[in-house]
């Protein structure tokens, strides 16, 4: 295959549709989520995934894990756990089994705020996707993002 390759063009442009798709979509909720909640897009991603969290076995997270659900380094991951943890959104405590471990847990503000900001995040999510399905280009994936059942 060569750089002209008609199917490496295919690709090449399959993939910039996706990456506009999930630009559209992030700004869309970004903008909801900034004005009704004072929430970046991040931050939500962050407290939904450790709002999922449990004491049970392989409960808690490891900051490699949640650096990689919220798709950010593990020292952006850090940065912004700090940046909740000073807005009293999280807390974090030490593993009573490792002292070397460290939890993060969404605090009752921080649930209150989640449980506030989803509505918003689900309906803007709604909104960019029926919007983006009106582009011949981004209809199928739209569609293909809608298919995906993910396990319970």
């Amino acid at each position: 295959m060569t750089a002209t390759d008609p199917a490496l063009t295919a690709l090449a442009q399959g993939w910039c549709a996706l990456s506009l798709l999930h630009g559209k979509i992030e700004t869309h909720i970004e903008r909801a989520l900034q004005a009704r909640h004072d929430l970046s897009v991040r931050e939500y991603s962050l407290l939904d995934v450790l709002s999922r969290q449990h004491d049970g076995e392989g409960g808690h997270l490891q900051m490699k894990q949640v650096a990689d659900a919220v798709v950010l380094s593990q020292s952006a991951t850090t940065r912004l756990v700090t940046r909740l943890e000073d807005r009293g959104l999280l807390s974090r405590y030490l593993c009573p089994t490792d002292r070397r471990g460290i939890y993060t847990d969404v605090s009752e503000s921080g649930a209150a705020l989640l449980a506030e900001a989803r509505p918003t995040n689900d309906a803007a999510l709604r909104e960019a996707l029926d919007e983006a399905a009106l582009s011949p280009e981004l209809a199928p994936l739209v569609r293909a993002v809608e298919a995906v059942r993910v396990p319970a």
